[in-house]
């Protein structure tokens, strides 16, 4: 698929892949939406001294980045365990001109990245102290054949219904939430019904937040 760098409306860029009509971000803030749906009402909604992600899928690694950013502002007395699927990594040249170290103020930033992107598939790395990143490069339906921790935080970023309607139905957020533990969180920038019709029939607690500049609502689902 062909892939072209878009500029969105905080100046943070994204991919957008032209035959899909879809861009990997939204186009109100590509960093915007990243650091509201899995930051703000994710990451720093749980207070565990160790904490295991899941992320469907890596991208351009923008939420990893913004997830390092937000634990680097910490104590980091605890420990984050990232696990991401990807089935179709970016080209090293897209991460280059992408360019996310330059809209964080933290000049350690760059070489973070570059060592997520270095990174190899299929086993963890620790980033930083106390950071471990585990990519993954499979298809996500593959998921329940990954031997994983009990998932405490769930990043649910995979592309729109529009163009990937199977990735937001039943089959998929059953696989989901095998992997997490009670009491885990699931956040994702979707508001739909269909989803949250799902998600409370597995077990989940549904809450529909506000959403991300450009978008009213967006929902959290702890696992009951």
């Amino acid at each position: 698929m062909h892939r072209e760098i878009k500029t969105t409306k905080d100046g943070s860029k994204t991919l957008y892949i032209n035959e899909l009509n879809e861009s990997y971000h939204s186009s109100h803030g590509a960093l915007q939406e990243a650091e509201h749906v899995f930051i703000k009402n994710g990451l720093n909604l749980i207070n565990y001294s160790e904490i295991n992600i899941l992320e469907l899928g890596f991208g351009t690694g923008l939420n990893v980045l913004v997830t390092i950013n937000e634990y680097l502002k910490t104590d980091k007395n605890h420990t984050i365990h990232y696990f991401t699927l990807e089935k179709y990594p970016v080209l090293a040249s897209e991460i280059d001109a992408l360019d996310y170290p330059s809209l964080f103020e933290n000049e350690i930033l760059s070489e973070i990245n570059t060592k997520i992107h270095a990174a190899d598939w299929g086993k963890p790395i620790e980033i930083i102290p106390r950071f471990f990143l585990t990519k993954m490069e499979c298809d996500f339906f593959k998921l329940s054949n990954l031997t994983l921790p009990e998932i405490d935080l769930v990043y649910f970023d995979c592309f729109g219904a529009r163009v990937q309607s199977d990735l937001w139905e039943l089959p998929m957020f059953e696989m989901v939430s095998e992997k997490m533990k009670t009491g885990g969180l699931l956040t994702t920038y979707s508001s739909k019904g269909s989803v949250r019709r799902i998600l409370q029939s597995l077990n989940f607690n549904v809450e529909k937040k506000p959403g991300p500049p450009g978008k009213r609502e967006m929902i959290n689902a702890i696992k009951l």
